[in-house]
């Protein structure tokens, strides 16, 4: 039977510091309607804002994940998401009245365990998976970062860190099941090293942070005259070194706990895929801004796979949205290289356009004489005039602007395109325009076949 997505049972309320501003916040988990997904609402300001707990939110990852979208901003989100996405929830409102969430011990228990007791309860949308179907990796060789994802019938992740350190060493975890998350990766608490506690308090940064929330690592010599003034300026009593090379603060709650924290950041930075996956995920040194480009590598391969479902109906007895008048307004381009005749299809998010392809193309002259075959590279042209199309449709004055395409990516050839056929030229936004840059998912058709696919990056620029 399929898996029904869940919701709190009832409202939770959390008070306490958030960990870099020190400020005093309340944050309330509520329940929330079908396929809602997490999205957080900072209460404390006008029009109570909304920031959708999504990747292409995420804006810095240098001491925790910080979502922004509007110019709304909530930080050191990866926590809470952990938690909800830990405890298999779908639809959670994140009510919050500061800038940051609670940091709490530094861990995801208390939020687990005010869940537990809570409850959870179905409602009556089934849950969708996306399943990978092949291999996705993402490499970071300046800071020997590598994580990996394989197909796989279930949702597994294995961390692996390493920090050159005598003291943490190598340390392995893993979650192969998400029902063991609040047991075996929820308790475990960040850990900094003592070098980086110092940079901290010096650069004012963990206002809210104290030794009660984290694993202080010692990696250096250490006298006790140094460790009274840290003491003194994390308003602490006096501390000491044990011969396990961590400060007397706390007590680990497992041996490898730096390493299911980690595992347990993974968990709340990929809930911003915005989707259940299934996938085997093996990870290398992950921190904060890995795993948002990795889950943001993932909603791309989503949102494409979503859409290659969609093969446009052309219907030539229609009457086109913009006919070649139109097309010659918006666009530049002139004959032969205008490759546009018409637009069938245009809304906020996509464009669909016809390309006629005759034997009286000029470039069939050479390319090639014995077996004419339109080139990829005219193709491609010919889906970035239909990005142009797009992008044109989102200012009022279109004969003012320009495209300037920044990017090709990813451009797979799948079918040859010869005299006589019709190109669909399909454009869709893969994510919202900003600051006048467009990224863009194209893909070509020749009736139900797919002949070219492809991601594109464009910039509107205006000219007059």
């Amino acid at each position: 039977m399929a898996e029904k997505q869940c919701t709190l049972k009832d409202s939770i309320t959390f008070k306490g510091k958030g960990l870099h501003t020190g400020i005093d916040v309340t944050m309330t988990l509520k329940p929330a309607p079908d396929s809602h997904g997490y999205i957080f609402r900072r209460i404390d300001l006008p029009g109570q804002p909304l920031v959708n707990a999504l990747a292409e939110n995420a804006v810095d990852t240098a001491r925790g994940t910080t979502l922004e979208e509007n110019g709304v901003r909530v930080s050191t989100v990866e926590h809470v998401l952990a938690s909800l996405a830990g405890m298999k929830l779908d639809n959670v409102l994140i009510e919050i009245n500061g800038p940051e969430t609670p940091i709490m011990d530094g861990s995801a228990r208390q939020y687990v365990e005010a869940i537990e007791k809570t409850g959870v309860v179905e409602q009556r949308t089934d849950r969708k998976y996306f399943m990978l179907k092949e291999k996705i990796e993402y490499y970071d060789d300046k800071n020997n970062i590598h994580i990996i994802a394989y197909p796989d019938r279930i949702q597994s992740i294995n961390v692996l860190i390493d920090y050159n350190s005598k003291v943490l060493g190598n340390q392995h975890a893993s979650l192969e099941d998400l029902k063991d998350f609040s047991v075996e990766i929820a308790p475990s608490r960040t850990f900094v090293f003592l070098h980086e506690l110092e940079y901290l308090a010096k650069n004012n940064l963990i206002k809210g942070g104290d030794l009660d929330n984290a694993i202080v690592i010692v990696d250096r010599q250490v006298t006790q005259e140094e460790l009274d003034h840290l003491a003194e300026v994390l308003n602490k009593p006096r501390i000491k070194v044990q011969p396990e090379g961590i400060l007397n603060n706390i007590e680990l709650r497992f041996p490898n706990e730096p390493a299911r924290h980690k595992l347990l950041d993974m968990v709340g930075d990929l809930a911003l895929v915005g989707r259940w996956f299934k996938a085997k995920i093996i990870a290398t040194r992950p921190g904060h801004h890995s795993n948002i480009e990795f889950a943001r590598i993932l909603r791309q391969i989503m949102k494409k796979t979503a859409l290659q479902k969609q093969v446009p109906l052309y219907n030539p007895n229609l009457e086109p949205i913009l006919d070649i008048n139109e097309v010659k307004r918006r666009l530049p381009h002139r004959p032969p290289f205008l490759l546009i005749d018409k637009v069938i299809h245009l809304d906020e998010k996509s464009v669909v356009c016809i390309k006629n392809v005759t034997m009286n193309e000029p470039f069939f002259v050479g390319h090639f004489p014995d077996e004419p075959i339109m080139p990829g590279v005219l193709q491609i042209e010919a889906a970035a005039q239909a990005g142009g199309m797009l992008v044109m449709g989102t200012v009022p004055d279109p004969e003012n602007y320009t495209t300037y395409f920044l990017k090709i990516d990813k451009v797979r050839f799948k079918n040859k395109v010869v005299p006589g056929d019709t190109l669909i030229l399909k454009m869709d936004l893969l994510e919202p325009i900003r600051r006048g840059i467009a990224l863009m998912f194209a893909e070509v058709f020749v009736g139900n076949k797919l002949v070219m696919e492809g991601e594109m990056m464009a910039q509107i620029v205006k000219v007059k």
